[in-house]
């Protein structure tokens, strides 16, 4: 089972953006990490208070953005071969140009073998 969050960070930047105050940052990369499993193999949901992965072990610009639907964008990034070889990802986060954490999603352990490019997307919803 997967969950998703978009973080406080956000939804105060969204605010003060709406509100004239300061721009909003664009979304310009994918962080990705293996700190949300606990110990009986289960998925640890993302909190809305975080700041940051439980245990961050890349940071990697955005392949693609593509508009979905009017209230929908997607964010692909791929990691390549070397990336990440031979480890577990199970948690994915989107970072804004202030390198902030503005969205996270938490999954099961997901491999990433050394000999091939692996994709993920994270849908950015309204």
């Amino acid at each position: 089972m997967s969950e998703s969050i978009v973080t406080n960070i956000a939804r105060e930047k969204m605010l003060k953006a709406r509100a004239g105050i300061s721009p909003l940052p664009q979304i310009v990369g994918m962080a990705f990490g293996d700190g949300a499993r606990n110990s009986a193999g289960g998925v640890i949901a993302p909190s809305e208070d975080q700041t940051e992965l439980r245990h961050e072990l890349l940071r990697k610009e955005i392949d693609e953005c593509e508009a979905v639907s009017r209230l929908v964008y997607r964010y692909t990034c791929t990691l390549k071969e070397e990336e990440l070889a031979n480890t577990y990802i199970n948690e994915l986060a989107l970072y804004d140009a202030d390198g902030d954490i503005i969205a996270i999603k938490s999954f099961m352990d997901k491999g990433k073998d050394g000999d091939q490019e692996m994709g993920f997307k994270i849908d950015d919803t309204f």
